[in-house]
C-alpha cells in the first residue's frame, strides 16, 4: 500500500484519543464512540459533525488495519523529515532508492517501487468508509433471524454520473500530465520521487464538464435501500459486519462495509442465557410436593412436558435439552425455573385441608419424640 499525504500530515490516535501504544480492542471501542456521536444521521444538516465523522472514520480506516497502522507507525517514527525538499515535509512524496540496502529500508515504509520500475500511486484507489446503522429486532425475529430492509441515508454513487463524476454524455479524460497514473516521477540521482499530479489531483483524469448532481465527485448523499440477513441468535448489542455495503470507493477503490448494530427488545417470558433461554414457570403446591408432569412454553410455541420429582424446591433449575436458541453452533437448552405459587385466597374447603396437613405434619414431627 501506498502511503498518503495526509499521513504525514495528521496524527490518528489523536484524532481517536488513544494512545500511540493503545491494542486493536481500544481503538476499535474509541472509534465505536466518536463515530455515533458525530454520525450524519443524528446531525442531520450539521457539517461540522459529517467532517467530524469522516475525520474519525479515515483515522479508523488506517489504525483499524494492522497492515495500514504498521506502515502509519514507521513513517511516524522517522519524525519531520525532508529528504532535500524545501519546508521540510514530505508531502504525498514516495521515495524510491535505488540500491539494494535503502531500497528494501525504504520500500518497507513507503511501498515504492525501485527506480526503473515505475512509481506507485499516492493517491491510487481508495476503500470507501465504512458506514453505521442501527437495527431494532423483535426478542424472536433475533433468535431465528430474518432478511430485512435498512433505510439508511449516506454516501453512495451518484444515480446521475454512475460514479464517473462527468455529466452525462460525457466521459472523464486521461490526464495528459501523469497519463492517468495520478502521479509524476522526479529522478534526483540516487533518490526516485513521485509526487501527486497536480494537474489532476491524482486521480489519472479530468472531467472537463461536472456532473450537476455530484457535482464531479462521484458520489452523493441520498436514501437508499439495503437488503440485510441477520443470522439466528443475533445478541442485543452484537454487530454485523455487510461486506461492500457502505461509502463508495474512490479512483477505482472497493466500497467501505455496512457494520449494523443490533438492538434486541425483551421477551415477556424468555431470556437468553449465550444460546440458552431461561423461563420461570409457576407451579402449585401440591406439584411441588407430589410430583408429575408440567407444561412448559417454548419460544416455537408448543409446549413441551417437564416431569418433576416429588419435593421439587422452589427456585429449582431443569433442563430442556435442545430447546433453546438454534445456531450454527448448535441449538441451546431450554433452563425451566420452578417457582412455587403461594396462593392469596383460599376456599374453606382448601383451608380445611391445609389445616388438616399442617395438623398430620405436626404430628409426624412429633413421633418418636420423649418427653
Amino acid at each position: 500500500m501506498a502511503a498518503q499525504r495526509e499521513w504525514y500530515e495528521k496524527d490518528y490516535y489523536k484524532i481517536l484519543g488513544v494512545k500511540d501504544t493503545a491494542d486493536a480492542k481500544t481503538i476499535t471501542k474509541a472509534y465505536r464512540k466518536l463515530a455515533r456521536e458525530s454520525h450524519p444521521d443524528a446531525h442531520p444538516g450539521d457539517a461540522k459533525a459529517e467532517d467530524r465523522f469522516k475525520e474519525v472514520s479515515a483515522a479508523y480506516d488506517v489504525l483499524g488495519d494492522e497492515a495500514k497502522r504498521k506502515e502509519y507507525d514507521e513513517i511516524r517514527s522517522l519524525g519531520p523529515a525532508d529528504f532535500g525538499r524545501p519546508g521540510g515535509a514530505p508531502g504525498g512524496f514516495n521515495f524510491n532508492v535505488g540500491t539494494d540496502g535503502f531500497g528494501d529500508i525504504f520500500g518497507q515504509v513507503f511501498n515504492s517501487r525501485r527506480r526503473g520500475g515505475g512509481a506507485s500511486s499516492a493517491a491510487g484507489p481508495q476503500r470507501g468508509a465504512d458506514v453505521e446503522a442501527t437495527l431494532t429486532l423483535d426478542f424472536v425475529d433475533a433468535a431465528k433471524g430474518l432478511t430485512t430492509t435498512l433505510h439508511l441515508t449516506s454516501d453512495t454513487q451518484c444515480s446521475t454520473c454512475g460514479g464517473s463524476g462527468a455529466k452525462p454524455g460525457t466521459q472523464p479524460k486521461v490526464c495528459s500530465q501523469c497519463g492517468g497514473r495520478g502521479v509524476v516521477n522526479d529522478n534526483q540521482g540516487l533518490f526516485s520521487l513521485s509526487s501527486t499530479c497536480r494537474v489532476c489531483g491524482g486521480a489519472g483524469v479530468i472531467i472537463e464538464e461536472r456532473c450537476p448532481t455530484c457535482s464531479g465527485s462521484g458520489v452523493e448523499r441520498r436514501p437508499r435501500d439495503v437488503q440485510a440477513r441477520i443470522p439466528a441468535g443475533v445478541a442485543d448489542g452484537q454487530r454485523i459486519r455487510l461486506k461492500g455495503r457502505g461509502g463508495p470507493g474512490r479512483n477505482g477503490g472497493p466500497a467501505g462495509d455496512l457494520i449494523v448494530e443490533c438492538n434486541v427488545m425483551p421477551h415477556p417470558l424468555f431470556a437468553r442465557d449465550g444460546n440458552h433461554l431461561t423461563v420461570h414457570v409457576p407451579v402449585t403446591f401440591p406439584q411441588a410436593a407430589l410430583g408429575g408432569d408440567i407444561d412448559v412454553p417454548t419460544l416455537d410455541g408448543p409446549t413441551v412436558k417437564l416431569r418433576l420429582r416429588p419435593g421439587t424446591q422452589s427456585g429449582s433449575r431443569h433442563r430442556v435439552k435442545g430447546k433453546g436458541l438454534a445456531t450454527a453452533k448448535g441449538a441451546g437448552d431450554l433452563i425451566v425455573t420452578v417457582d412455587v405459587h403461594v396462593p392469596t385466597h383460599l376456599t374453606d374447603e382448601q383451608r380445611v385441608a391445609l389445616e388438616a396437613f399442617v395438623t398430620a405434619s405436626t404430628v409426624t414431627s412429633g413421633k418418636g419424640t420423649k418427653d
